[in-house]
């Protein structure tokens, strides 16, 4: 396993747990008789946030592979 490979593990794990965590919330709050509106915003919002963790997962990567580990020894 080569080095780029072991950097990448950790926030794919990451990513993962949150989309389920994400995904059964919005599910459960879906399943709940609430009314529209509410299981609309609680249902909506969880899962935007996974979109964007899975967004940033792959900007994490790109950066990953390209090299560029440390973004804070540029400043």
């Amino acid at each position: 396993m080569d080095n780029h490979t072991k950097k990448m593990i950790a926030p794919v794990i990451i990513v993962a747990i949150l989309l389920s965590y994400y995904v059964g919330f919005s599910v459960a709050c879906l399943l709940v008789p609430i009314p529209l509106a509410l299981k609309l915003l609680f249902g909506l919002v969880p899962l935007l946030l996974a979109g964007v963790s899975i967004y940033v997962l792959v900007e994490r990567i790109r950066e990953i592979r390209s090299g560029e580990e440390d973004d804070l020894s540029k400043y």
